[in-house]
């Protein structure tokens, strides 16, 4: 529990002044940039203070330059801090919208063009999200997005959510898939005490939408890559 309650201090102490210097500093600019590299900035700090290692491999598999769609697997709360830091380069993410409303943090959120999903099920509301991230896309920014939609409670792989597959066939940007095991006993599900451990993250070289049929043989590729850089447990 102490690395939880460091964790939240350090996010707490050293977000609230970072949100009034760089909020207004985006909304006199336009550019979010400054207030996402702050952001990524602590959120590298606590997990150091946390005692929480982030192994990276793969990075080189990015394309440069390109706006991508990295696509990974959720087991913990954890998942998104670990990952989002290692992106190179900006990148939005697909969220719950519920996720939104907290206080100056959905604001922050808000403003680097993060993406709100409902999980009401509507269509409408479903092409609204592709529409939003169809958008980012073009502004050069990637997209990420946890393709299972929800964090899995024993650790193995859950079936993929359509949307994100949606997004790459008609946008055609590169698919980056990721593997993410190690959080999974660091934070489980319905749990908020951190165990101090090592996460480990692996970037797979991409796939193209064109290369694929039809989405469905999309969504396999990506599956079974991101099965293969994980142990043999969580690939069922």
């Amino acid at each position: 529990m102490i690395s939880s309650l460091v964790m939240l201090f350090t996010i707490i102490g050293l977000g609230a002044p970072a949100a009034l210097v760089f909020i207004p500093l985006t909304l006199v600019t336009g550019n979010a940039t400054p207030l996402y590299n702050a952001a990524q900035w602590i959120v590298r700090a606590s997990f150091r203070l946390g005692r929480i290692r982030v192994r990276t491999a793969g990075t080189e598999n990015v394309p440069p330059h390109t706006a991508c769609i990295f696509m990974a697997n959720h087991v913990s709360n954890l998942d998104p801090p670990a990952l989002i830091p290692n992106i190179p380069g900006r990148t939005s993410v697909f969220l719950k919208r519920s996720l939104m409303k907290i206080p100056v943090l959905g604001y922050g959120m808000k403003l680097g063009e993060f993406v709100p999903v409902d999980r009401d099920g509507r269509i409408d509301s479903a092409i609204e999200s592709v529409r939003a991230a169809q958008r980012v896309l073009e502004k050069g920014l990637h997209i990420t997005t946890f393709v299972e939609g929800t964090r899995s409670r024993d650790g193995r792989m859950l079936p993929f959510k359509k949307g994100p597959f949606y997004l790459a066939m008609e946008t055609g940007a590169p698919c980056i898939p990721v593997s993410i095991h190690g959080t999974e006993t660091m934070m489980a599900k319905g749990s908020l005490r951190i165990r101090p451990s090592t996460a480990h993250i692996t970037f797979h070289p991409p796939l193209y939408p064109r290369d694929f049929a039809s989405r469905e043989e999309l969504m396999q590729a990506v599956r079974t890559s991101i099965a293969s850089g994980l142990p043999e447990w969580m690939r069922r």
